[in-house]
């Protein structure tokens, strides 16, 4: 469970936001999307949120 939060509350890279484009543009899950950027799912969607960027509803 440790590992889960060892981002907690990281600014987001460059390449990170590159990625969340990347795969909400493919149409991925939002889980698949937060496992793949290590990141959890509600701070996925806050900045798919910033970015206006539409993610898929599928877990």
């Amino acid at each position: 469970m440790a590992e889960r939060f060892e981002r907690h509350r990281q600014p987001w890279t460059s390449q990170e936001v590159d990625k969340l484009h990347t795969l909400a543009k493919k149409g991925m899950p939002l889980k698949a999307i937060a496992r793949a950027l290590t990141r959890s799912e509600d701070s996925v969607k806050d900045r798919a949120r910033l970015d206006k960027l539409s993610i898929s509803k599928l877990h």
